[in-house]
């Protein structure tokens, strides 16, 4: 509109116009700015007001989307989650920097959703700031301790098995989830040694297999315990491995006694942690946001070495690739025991650790980020490789509003893929 009113005032000259304006050019140079400026400014007449509504309306309107993106950007696209911290991510399934997600035999998923973690969240701060262990450093911080919380009170199980104690913070989780469930705890040190130099917690209703009577969870007669624990139905036990061991070991061993409910705490992502985990293994190219490649002209290592300045444990190529360019595990080795035990796998054999694990899994559900970095502000986990926050970047009145702003930052420093499985024998 504005357009056809400004060509309607120039309309064609007649030709005595045109003289006069001939003239009017050649002593327009004459005449001071400021003239021609109130002349201008004259002509433009009611226009003006106009031109600068529509000037204050579009910057409005820019300002606000620009601000609407930054708020919701979780919400539909993960690259967005961290655009504004100044660089673009992929795209949105990250290729090759995507999360791998384990495939299960049916497509079978969790029943609990996002409102249900939500109403979780709120319930358990005020639970978490009532702990024994106030800094549990090298132990479980918020996020994984929520999650084993939320998944405990929600599979409500007879009992409840833990494999790696320390000084009995998880085992406290679980008292929390659960107050009246037995609990079996095995770790190479008991808790109560851990009381002689600080806060830690030995719960009175917990079967300890632990210090001098320590039992490896694969050495445990399981016949045994669930007999003496009353204990028949075997889909009614939760398992809760803190213990840094080969994953695949462990769902080996679970099955082989009867085992259905496992929980991973540490479930560390490809090229990273002490042990061959679920993440790792299902870091496959067949599934999306699997596989990775070693040039290091490629893409991927352009953004890997992007990301490692921004995030502690991104993983660059050449932490994440092996001499040979093995890139599956940590450098193509399976790790156990604490790193003490590291053996180079070949892809093939990495393959057919994944299609095993397929073969059994009925559920596969990977925990996410309580919060988003910039609400918790922490610089570890690469978002790029996790689900999207519960509470996304942006979203700080409900932060707030759950009461994870009363917590201290350091909390939310330990997340790493905690993982729940549901797993049963192949079928013939």
């Amino acid at each position: 509109m504005l357009e056809r009113m400004l060509s309607a005032r120039r309309a064609p000259l007649h030709s005595d116009e045109a003289e006069v304006e001939d003239d009017e050019s050649k002593t327009r140079k004459h005449i001071s700015f400021a003239m021609r400026a109130s002349t201008y400014l004259t002509r433009l007449g009611y226009l003006l007001p106009c031109l600068l509504l529509g000037v204050v309306l579009s910057c409005i309107i820019l300002i606000s989307t620009w601000s609407r993106r930054l708020a919701c950007a979780p919400s539909s696209d993960a690259a967005s989650r961290f655009s504004f911290f100044g660089f673009d991510g992929p795209d949105s399934d990250f290729g090759s920097l995507g999360v791998p997600w384990c495939r299960s035999k049916h497509g079978k998923t969790v029943q609990w959703t996002s409102k249900d973690l939500l109403k979780g969240l709120e319930e358990f701060v005020p639970i978490y700031e009532k702990r024994p262990i106030k800094n549990n450093m090298y132990g479980m911080g918020f996020d994984h301790s929520f999650g084993l919380w939320f998944m405990a009170q929600w599979l409500k199980p007879d009992l409840m098995i833990e494999s790696g104690a320390f000084k009995g913070h998880s085992t406290w989780v679980l008292r929390q989830a659960m107050p009246d469930t037995r609990i079996v705890s095995l770790s190479p040190r008991h808790p109560e040694k851990y009381l002689k130099k600080g806060p830690a917690y030995v719960d009175g209703n917990c079967t300890y297999f632990a210090g001098k009577d320590f039992v490896d969870f694969g050495s445990v007669d399981w016949r045994s315990v669930m007999k003496q624990h009353g204990i028949t139905d075997l889909s009614r036990v939760l398992i809760f491995f803190d213990d840094h061991q080969n994953e695949l070991k462990r769902i080996k061993q679970a099955l082989k006694a009867g085992f259905q409910h496992l929980i991973f705490e540490d479930n560390y992502d490809t090229g990273t942690g002490d042990h061959y985990s679920l993440r790792q293994i299902c870091d496959q190219f067949y599934i999306r946001g699997g596989g990775h490649s070693c040039f290091r002209d490629s893409d991927e290592a352009r953004e890997r070495a992007k990301r490692k300045k921004f995030w502690e444990k991104a993983v660059d190529t050449d932490e994440l690739c092996g001499a040979g360019e093995e890139w599956w595990g940590v450098r193509g080795q399976m790790r156990d025991n604490f790193n003490h035990s590291n053996k180079d796998i070949s892809y093939t054999e990495h393959f057919m650790n994944s299609r095993f694990v397929e073969s059994v899994l009925d559920v596969y559900w990977e925990l996410p980020p309580v919060a988003g970095p910039s609400l918790t502000h922490q610089s570890r986990y690469d978002p790029a490789r996790v689900s999207s926050p519960i509470v996304e970047d942006g979203r700080f009145g409900l932060f707030q509003r759950l009461g994870l702003g009363r917590l201290e930052p350091f909390v939310f420093n330990g997340y790493t893929q905690m993982v729940y499985l549901q797993i049963s024998e192949q079928e013939s």
